[in-house]
């Protein structure tokens, strides 16, 4: 009896103890659950839902998640064919950044928001039906873009322990970009491309902004070179041409100090250089060529983007240069950027050495795939990590400080963008670069260099990109015999030693080549800010830069009169 007695209390203790540790171990539910009404929207909509967490309201927490250096957390996923008064529910199954799930927030008070990127249907000329953002002439902001949905700002307590459902309802649309108005010195246009339109199958939009030199107005039957700045996506006036006068102003050894140590000219030297009687006459153009991937196509002809060299060489530039009156012949184009526009200033040039008359990159994206960032991506394996042995690891950085301190992997990057979209629909740098070198996928979407959670490189998009032309270090080599001739002394590149996004290593290869190139001489130039000069880094103010254009352009032919 006692046995058996012993026994039942043994099985009794057992069964509580469990239940107790089942007690404590379930997690606790945590859940956002996101709609609109239908007096917002009749719907359905397809697109992808964010929820955004931040400690501050000092801006709409929108305004604050994104960056992938300072980002607040937020968590991201896809809705398709959403109804008004449905709910989209994110869980803690759902990724996000910096924090990969809505349970690993702490506990405590915060401000939330929801947001709904709206996509749009299209059916594209090489047969693919897909679901992408169009740009609205905010580029491909997806916290800024008019018509997206958003919630109120609500202040609530939140603690995974405990457990929450927060319901969010998308109570109004974002409003429609303001375009700066037209002044004397700046105009803008905006056309309907015809090329990329009948490829998206949708209409598609080119524009720029153009900086008029002094005179225009009063020399009717003037015409001028063409200052081409790439870049990303901006209604600004180029080179930041303002009439207004500094709030402060500084005394000439002020200026004197602060250009001494490598700080730009301001927005107001330079202006006042541009409408000075003793400055170059010239007029300086920025484009504005969103994608439906990123704020930015490139200024190439791609698979997944359409036709955009095309575009920009045969509608946009051709319209710029008959309403402006620019000298519409090759010696009066030339070309520059800074990033972004690095590459495509010197994508242009490579490209169409015919077509402009010079180019200053400075700062380039990855001119040579060998440096792909830090990877090498014929040779690596996988775009996160370096094997160190038979059991080390080194984790692949993104970006750094002056300084060699790393500020984000390529691992954390990569976690942002899948949170962004689903995809390559992120609208970030990676995904930029598999948009605009890469094949399309089966799926319709672009097939991306690497796999952005594992790290996985794909080989024969690798390939793709470097037989197709992008990799303009071997474009080049592979051309120099066909090219060479039309760009002997016209590719002049700029970059600090210390890169925050190690940009400076694929110059490295890219100076290799060059300087060793024959028949013709290359005669580029190659000019590197040291010691430990960041992402930014130029040898001369904007002012300078303009005039050695017009030195350059006097050299063949004398269209740049004072």
């Amino acid at each position: 009896m006692k046995r058996r007695i012993l026994f039942v209390a043994s099985i009794a203790l057992c069964l509580s103890l469990l239940a107790i540790h089942s007690t404590h171990s379930a997690p606790a539910e945590t859940r956002v659950e996101i709609s609109y009404p239908a007096a917002l929207d009749n719907g359905p909509i397809t697109g992808r839902v964010f929820v955004i967490i931040s400690k501050s309201d000092r801006v709409e927490p929108r305004l604050q998640a994104g960056s992938y250096q300072a980002s607040v957390p937020f968590w991201g996923q896809d809705v398709n064919a959403l109804k008004a008064g449905e709910s989209a529910v994110m869980d803690a199954g759902v990724l996000g950044f910096p924090l990969k799930s809505l349970s690993e927030i702490p506990a405590g008070e915060y401000y939330v928001q929801a947001l709904l990127n709206v996509y749009t249907q299209v059916h594209r000329k090489d047969g693919h039906t897909i679901w992408v953002h169009m740009d609205r002439w905010e580029g491909q902001q997806w916290n800024r873009s008019p018509g997206n949905l958003v919630s109120e700002v609500q202040r609530v307590r939140l603690d995974p322990a405990a457990g929450f459902n927060l319901k969010l309802s998308l109570t109004k649309k974002l409003p429609p970009v303001v375009v700066p108005p037209d002044t004397e010195w700046v105009k803008r246009v905006k056309i309907q491309s015809k090329l990329l339109t009948e490829f998206w199958g949708h209409p598609m939009y080119l524009g720029a902004s153009v900086l008029l030199p002094k005179g225009y107005a009063q020399e009717a039957n003037r015409k001028y070179p063409a200052i081409y700045i790439q870049g990303h996506f901006g209604l600004g006036a180029p080179f930041g041409f303002t009439t207004q006068a500094p709030a402060v102003p500084e005394s000439a050894e002020q200026r004197k100090a602060r250009l001494s140590r490598g700080a730009r000219e301001t927005a107001a030297e330079f202006s006042e250089a541009w409408m000075s009687n003793d400055f170059p006459r010239m007029a300086a153009v920025t484009f504005q060529h969103p994608t439906p991937y990123y704020d930015d196509s490139y200024a190439v002809n791609s698979a997944n983007n359409g036709p955009y060299g095309d575009a920009l060489l045969t509608e946009l530039i051709p319209y710029l240069e008959k309403n402006f009156r620019l000298i519409a012949e090759p010696q009066a184009r030339v070309l520059t950027g800074g990033s972004t526009g690095g590459w495509e200033s010197l994508a242009l040039q490579i490209l169409h050495p015919k077509f402009f008359n010079g180019t200053w990159s400075l700062y380039p994206d990855p001119v040579d795939f060998r440096r792909y960032q830090m990877s090498n991506v014929y040779e690596d394996d996988n775009a996160f990590e370096i094997p160190v042995g038979d059991w080390a690891k080194l984790i692949r950085p993104l970006s750094r400080n002056a300084e060699g301190q790393v500020t984000l992997t390529m691992r954390e990057m990569c976690q942002l963008e899948e949170v962004l979209g689903s995809r390559i629909r992120s609208g970030q740098q990676i995904a930029a670069w598999d948009a605009a070198y890469g094949p399309v996928g089966k799926d319709g979407y672009p097939r991306p260099i690497w796999d952005r959670l594992t790290g996985k490189i794909d080989r024969e998009v690798a390939l793709y990109m470097r037989d197709n032309g992008y990799d303009l270090r071997y474009n080049l080599e592979k051309n120099w015999a066909k090219i060479g001739p039309d760009l002997a002394g016209k590719i002049h590149v700029y970059c600090g030693d210390m890169d925050n996004y190690y940009l400076n290593l694929a110059v490295y290869h890219l100076e290799d080549f060059l300087k060793a190139a024959e028949n013709p001489r290359a005669e580029a130039v190659f000019e590197y800010g040291r010691p430990m000069k960041p992402h930014g880094w130029q040898p001369f103010t904007n002012a300078e830069l303009v005039r050695m254009m017009e030195r350059h352009i006097n050299k063949k032919v004398k269209v740049v009169a004072r």
